[in-house]
């Protein structure tokens, strides 16, 4: 019989303590950390659904940092929005209510005033959110414009708005201060008053005539350039009687001399004299319309050519310049908008001339030649240059009439698009003096010159004769699509802009042209023009019907804000439950583990102590004694 220790029987109570010990450890790690394990094996079948909801979480934070952003960058583009609607309204009343008196630069309180509001917003449209500048379309690294003061004096060899406002006065008034007018009798005739355009593209620009003058024929504005005459007859007016000349100025306004026959000598302002005859009193109708245009020139044209070349200026659009060609007469002559777009030769007609069936393409949009019957986009072969000219600005919705002289067509787009020109008769175009497949880009317009009093259109500036003002992306598509933000696995919103949309660069232009002009206090016309100028700025800067504005761009930016705020909000909620379930797989009870710990050390400790006595029992006990 053998007798075996304690140990080789007891060893089951070792591996039940190391057991204890394990999962002791276990719930101790769990208690420290609150999760059921420290790795994916542990959390048992459900560690799948587990990393599902990792992902999802993840995902939505990922979601709420671009949200964030997003935020942060339209809460800068909304401060800038609303700075300039207040800066357009600020300069709106100062036109309104500033004072007409000139300081030593020849501007008024409310031009100072534009000033500072024109450098205020050139500012805001080169905001930035971090590195992003928010008004420069997809050049989110470039800003948006030129600084203002390069905008209004341009530099060392780039014209800036003063310059091309002061040509473009010159070309409007023109040699006589005249507004590019005459005012004369034909040959041989002593009752007719002639009043005539002289063809280019500035000055007045005859309207209408209404007359109340008895015995008087008057003859409606008609031809190429365009004329209107007065025949007072054999029967002077009687005194009351009136006539109106309506006009046309360059930035689409219209103003009217009216005149009244009186028998008052001096005449009253506004009236001329009723003579011995009607040859006398033709005289005396001429001096005083010829005086009257020379005030109109001098005032109302003066503020309205300012605003023009303002528009052209920021409204930059594509011209294209043809050459100077001569018809198929005899002799040849330059073309003008009279010229025949077929003939024979000897006849005042194009060169080559056009064919039915030929076509000319503008921006993708076909004119089609026909021999007669035009209707829609197409053009009798029988009509004139001029009426083609006309078809083509149409199509093309230029603000800036096509305008041809001594010969040289000259074609504009419309704001902010190509220009584009092609023929299937590409002799027929060249004798319009216009190379086939030609396309041209945006610019700023300006008069073309020196000469600028005589001067017969615009042209193109260029990047070296000619400041740029806007300096961000172009495009044709939306602005708001340049910058996309996803706040949602499905959902994303649009958020980018360009300072030269609409409805910004129209509050800047007239900002603009009001801080930019000056006016010689000597002048006794300083004051009509100063108030010309400000009621035009003042009008202009009131809502357009059908015209963007700036609080169209604010409830865009809105509804993206709107759209990112629904979107958090939805993904807040998923993130709390995804959370929730994500810790009823990964979590732990901590009262129950604590529970479980002093169990397993209420067990430990009693496996311990029965192993204790177990190895401090021996034979000896056993035995008797004695």
């Amino acid at each position: 019989m053998s007798i075996d220790g304690v140990s080789g029987r007891t060893s089951y109570i070792g591996s039940t303590i190391l057991n204890l010990r394990s999962q002791l450890n276990d719930l101790t790690t769990q208690l420290a950390t609150g999760r059921i394990s420290t790795t994916y094996a542990g959390q048992g079948s459900d560690r799948g659904f587990a990393l599902g909801l990792r992902a999802q979480i993840s995902s939505i934070n990922a979601f709420s940092d671009t949200a964030a952003n997003l935020n942060t960058r339209l809460g800068v583009a909304n401060l800038s929005l609303q700075g300039l609607i207040d800066i357009g309204t600020q300069v709106k009343s100062a036109a309104t209510t500033a004072t007409l008196t000139l300081n030593n630069n020849g501007q008024t309180s409310g031009q100072i005033t534009a000033q500072a509001a024109f450098a205020n917003a050139v500012s805001m449209l080169n905001s930035q959110s971090g590195d992003r500048y928010l008004f420069s379309g997809r050049a989110m690294d470039t800003p948006a414009t030129v600084p203002a003061d390069t905008m209004l004096n341009g530099t060392a060899t780039q014209a800036g708005l003063k310059q091309l406002i002061d040509e473009r006065k010159q070309a409007d008034q023109g040699t006589n201060n005249m507004g590019r007018l005459t005012v004369s009798s034909p040959a041989a005739t002593t009752t007719v008053t002639s009043v005539a355009e002289d063809g280019s593209a500035f000055g007045l620009k005859l309207l209408s005539v209404q007359s109340s003058l008895t015995g008087t024929t008057v003859s409606q504005p008609t031809g190429t350039p365009r004329t209107t005459s007065v025949d007072l007859g054999a029967v002077n007016p009687n005194e009351g009687d009136k006539i109106k000349f309506n006009f046309t100025l360059p930035d689409g306004t219209t103003e009217a001399i009216e005149l009244t026959a009186t028998k008052t000598s001096p005449p009253p302002s506004g009236s001329f004299l009723i003579g011995a005859d009607t040859a006398a009193t033709t005289a005396n109708l001429q001096s005083t319309l010829t005086s009257s245009i020379k005030t109109l020139s001098d005032t109302s044209l003066v503020a309205a050519s300012a605003v023009a070349a303002s528009n052209n200026f920021f409204n930059q659009s594509a011209t294209v310049s043809g050459t100077a060609v001569n018809n198929q007469g005899t002799p040849p002559t330059p073309i003008t908008g009279a010229t025949a777009l077929s003939g024979a030769a000897g006849t005042d007609s194009l060169s080559t001339s056009f064919a039915a069936g030929d076509t000319i393409t503008v921006n993708g949009t076909p004119i089609t030649f026909v021999a007669s019957g035009a209707t829609g986009n197409q053009v009798n072969i029988t009509d004139s240059v001029q009426t083609l000219m006309a078809k083509i600005d149409q199509i093309t919705g230029t603000k800036n009439p096509s305008t041809i002289s001594n010969g040289a067509i000259t074609l504009h787009g419309a704001d902010g698009a190509n220009l584009s020109i092609s023929s299937s008769n590409s002799a027929a175009l060249g004798a319009l003096g216009i190379a086939n497949n030609t396309t041209a880009t945006p610019a700023p317009l300006r008069v073309g010159g020196p000469p600028f009093d005589t001067a017969t259109g615009l042209v193109a500036g260029t990047p070296a004769n000619t400041v740029s003002w806007y300096t961000g992306e172009s495009g044709t598509d939306s602005a708001r699509g340049t910058a996309v933000a996803q706040v949602d696995q499905t959902i994303t919103v649009q958020y980018g802009a360009r300072a030269n949309e609409q409805a910004f660069r129209y509050m800047l232009q007239n900002v603009a042209v009001y801080a930019a002009v000056t006016t010689d206090a000597s002048n006794p016309n300083a004051n009509a023009q100063v108030t010309a100028l400000a009621q035009r700025v003042s009008a202009n800067l009131a809502p357009q019907n059908g015209q963007q504005q700036i609080q169209d761009v604010q409830a865009e930016f809105a509804g993206a804000q709107s759209a990112t705020k629904a979107a958090t909000d939805r993904q807040t909620q998923l993130k709390g439950m995804a959370q929730t379930m994500l810790d009823s797989i990964e979590g732990v009870n901590q009262d129950e583990v604590a529970t479980k710990i002093l169990a397993l050390q209420t067990s430990l400790q009693a496996s311990y102590q029965t192993t204790s006595m177990l190895y401090q029992t021996t034979l000896l006990k056993y035995l008797p004694i004695g």
